[in-house]
């Protein structure tokens, strides 16, 4: 399916407001039509005021055909018999007032063909938000590790405003100027067809040239999209490492990595924005030549006795000078949609991203942990390089397990693949004795609590950082979590206690603070499982020390996986994991490993712990 049709498919929910936004459209060109046709009696009384009056009432024949000439020979009788019994004035004034009334109900009709199809444009705009942020949820961690968040950004903000503003606006005008310029070209060719064929000989040219820009104008879009990409990753790259950058004296480093991606996007879109503009007086100029052309010929067949009365050319001139802001709408719109394309390519690429990490067919669910968690021949890596090779390991229920070694042997992987946050390329994960990519992923998730070395909080209160995930929450439950994760003394502290916001990140709390909020979201949520990836290790004593004894309320008769980087937390641990490159090098409690003399000593004697 085409990227157009794609995005049309979003506009059905939204039907009916489209059509009657083309029905006020179809009326509005009509009014249009209507309202310069009391132009003519008006011309009529002001440039030709000696012609005889019509006292023969006009008889229409039946014939469809002779309609035209029906309606403008009696509309000529009406006028001709209020001039003679009341005078030209009131001819006149007539003529006016109906202008005025026609032209009001013609303005009337496009607002209302605006007014619908605003409720198209705002829904259809809120759906691709909608699909993409599902989308992002639905995505594997994975994924975003190779991507930038700031081009993700840009997907769900700057590409869906460019589709909403190019490619919907764009479909509507293919759809509703047609409309108007069957209306009014059919206007004129009731009124001369031949002046008309003659004028729409331009039309093809115009189309050809218009084409050739809007080709043009995609490609610059499309290289303007990706830099602006960059723009809002640098952006955010710079929002979370302020302290860094002043503390290295980046600054200017950074402006200048950033002035140079500016410029580069500067560039690109003055490219796009000029041949956007170029597009509208080409269309004009193109138009005016036509202008000229139909006054000279149009011209030369009245002066010679064969064309329109004066009053009627230039009621003819009137219909098709108005008939270009339709025709040069249709043309800018072919352009539009060549632009939006773009970013509709980039929305529909994220859309189109498959989900490697999902249930299958005949996932089972699981509720409850029973026995034990076994790794049997585990290797996973990222690209080419292995991480883990043949891991093996059981977990019992209510076991704590502490996985240690050097940074890059694969402790956090492990921690990744039994959550599924990742999925292992050889071997497998049983829990239970059931394979877990064969595991409804919403029901598996429920038996794990998660806590991380980068205390993750959304800002947002106390109360609903806790409760994350709980639809109906509970403040005795949160205080007693808070309780058992060392946090309700500084809550009860806090101005608005646990109505308190934390601000972006947390960033209105220490780093004890928040690591003892995400604790007691993680007993809030109550799992029999409890994944710890280095909790403590960005803290100072006093903070480790807090940290520490709400991590052990928390473990108290749960099945545990503790990721350490300071060993002092995990000698209590029932089997302790030394790892490198990814492969078991030694297990057992601390005193049995400490008895080796082997790797875990080694560690142990570093830290000067022995």
């Amino acid at each position: 399916m085409s990227l157009l049709k794609r995005a049309i498919q979003y506009t059905k929910p939204y039907r009916s407001s489209f059509f009657i936004a083309i029905i006020c459209n179809f009326l509005y060109a009509i009014f249009n039509v209507l309202a310069l046709a009391f132009m003519m009696p008006i011309l009529n009384i002001l440039f030709d005021e000696k012609s005889k009056p019509i006292t023969e009432k006009p008889i229409y024949s039946g014939n469809l055909l002779e309609l035209k000439d029906y309606a403008s020979d009696y509309s000529a009788y009406s006028m001709s018999q209020i001039a003679m019994e009341s005078g030209p004035i009131q001819v006149l004034l007539i003529s006016c007032i109906a202008f005025i009334i026609l032209f009001f109900f013609r303005n009337i009709f496009s607002y209302l063909s605006e007014f619908f199809l605003i409720d198209l444009r705002s829904g259809v705009s809120r759906d691709f938000r909608v699909d993409i942020h599902n989308k992002i949820l639905a995505l594997p961690v994975s994924y975003f590790t190779e991507k930038k968040k700031g081009d993700m950004l840009v997907r769900i903000s700057s590409d869906v405003g460019e589709v909403e503003g190019n490619i919907l606006n764009g479909l509507v005008e293919i759809i509703r100027s047609p409309i108007m310029i069957i209306v009014f070209v059919t206007s004129l060719f009731l009124m001369s067809y031949q002046l008309t064929l003659f004028a729409l000989l331009v039309f093809p040219i115009m189309g050809t040239i218009i084409s050739l820009i809007g080709k043009s104008l995609k490609r610059d879009a499309g290289k303007a999209q990706v830099e602006l990409g960059n723009i809002m990753s640098y952006v955010d790259e710079t929002l979370n490492s302020l302290k860094i950058i002043k503390i290295f004296n980046a600054e200017n480093q950074i402006t200048n990595r950033f002035d140079a991606s500016i410029n580069r996007y500067r560039k690109l879109l003055q490219k796009v924005m000029k041949k956007r503009a170029l597009a509208s007086p080409t269309s004009e100029f193109l138009g005016a030549i036509t202008i000229g052309m139909i006054v000279f010929f149009g011209g030369k067949l009245s002066l010679e006795g064969n064309g329109l009365k004066g009053s009627e050319f230039i009621f003819y001139i009137g219909i098709f000078y108005t008939l270009l802001d339709p025709i040069k709408r249709f043309s800018r719109s072919l352009s539009d949609i060549q632009k939006g394309q773009v970013s509709a390519e980039r929305i529909f690429e994220l859309l189109d991203t498959r989900v490697l990490i999902k249930d299958d067919e005949h996932a089972v669910e699981l509720n409850e942990f029973k026995d034990k968690i076994e790794f049997k021949n585990v290797s996973f890596g990222y690209a080419e390089k292995n991480i883990i090779q043949d891991f093996n390991l059981t977990i019992k229920k209510g076991e704590s397990v502490a996985l240690v070694g050097h940074s890059g042997s694969g402790k956090s992987t492990i921690a990744n693949l039994i959550t599924r946050f990742y999925d292992v390329r050889d071997g497998e994960i049983l829990i239970d004795g059931i394979n877990i990519k064969n595991i409804q992923l919403k029901s598996y998730r429920k038996l794990f609590g998660l806590v991380t070395q980068d205390s993750i909080l959304f800002n947002d209160t106390v109360f609903n950082n806790i409760a994350l995930g709980d639809e109906n929450p509970s403040l005795e439950k949160v205080k007693s979590a808070t309780q058992i994760g060392n946090a309700l003394e500084f809550i009860e502290k806090l101005p608005s206690k646990f109505e308190e916001s934390v601000g972006e990140g947390g960033g209105k709390l220490s780093g004890g603070q928040k690591q003892r909020l995400s604790i007691s979201r993680a007993v809030y949520k109550n799992p029999p499982i409890m994944v710890l990836d280095e909790a403590t290790s960005a803290l100072d004593t006093q903070s480790e020390k807090l940290v520490q004894d709400a991590l052990e309320n928390m473990m108290h008769n749960r099945t545990s996986i503790v990721i350490a980087h300071r060993l002092s937390t995990i000698v209590s641990a029932d089997k302790i994991i030394v790892m490198e490159e990814g492969k078991i090098k030694e297990s057992g409690t601390h005193t049995e490993l400490m008895n080796r003399n082997g790797v875990y000593s080694k560690l142990i004697q570093l830290q000067n712990l022995d």
